[in-house]
């Protein structure tokens, strides 16, 4: 008759060792360890999104300022990117500057396509006009203003200002964070335009 053969009794694992086997088990189906990014990476990356949601929805002359952001970034892969879509940018905001426009919108939207590029005789004349075609469009003498700050004509963006206050007064808000009226922002004239609660004080 054979010998019966004996079966060797499996030694339990500790818990410390079922610990580790498990933890090593859970690493493999989490992967690789995530990449932490920079936090200027993270804003640029943000910046760029935004930006060619602008460009996709043809929002030209607003995805440009976006991109010189990106372009001032960290990152010189999203950098080099951003500097190629501000090249297309400028290229279809001329393409639509050069387009003959005939309403006070279409002449509005060429003269802050001709600011945006830095052509301010062009970006006047198109604002003329619209102010011409429809003298009471608010954004038409805030266009002015804006313009007329950025050529150091600091009378005519007062003016452009006040009137485009007077039509809509939401204006003065929007100018207290309007980069394109430093200029004024050591005229006396400019702070009692925006700020005339002041005066009562």
């Amino acid at each position: 008759m054979p010998k019966a053969r004996k079966v060797k009794a499996r030694r339990a694992a500790s818990p410390r060792r079922l610990r580790a086997t498990r933890a090593r088990k859970s690493a493999r189906r989490a992967g690789p360890p995530k990449q932490i990014l920079d936090p200027r990476v993270q804003q640029q990356v943000k910046l760029y999104d935004e930006a060619m949601r602008d460009f996709n929805a043809q929002r030209f002359a607003r995805a440009r300022q976006l991109f010189e952001k990106v372009a001032e970034g960290f990152s010189s892969e999203l950098a080099d990117r951003a500097r190629m879509h501000i090249r297309i940018c400028e290229q279809r905001l001329e393409r639509n500057a050069n387009h003959a426009p005939r309403t006070p919108e279409e002449n509005y939207h060429s003269g802050i396509a001709m600011m945006n590029l830095g052509r301010w005789d062009e970006a006047r004349e198109f604002l003329e006009k619209a102010r011409k075609q429809a003298p009471k469009s608010e954004f038409v003498f805030y266009a002015l203003a804006a313009l007329d700050s950025l050529t150091g004509e600091a009378d005519g963006a007062l003016a452009n200002l006040k009137r485009a206050i007077e039509l809509r007064p939401d204006n003065r808000y929007h100018a207290r964070n309007d980069e394109d009226f430093q200029f004024l922002l050591e005229d006396p004239r400019f702070t009692e335009l925006l700020y005339p609660e002041r005066d009562g004080m």
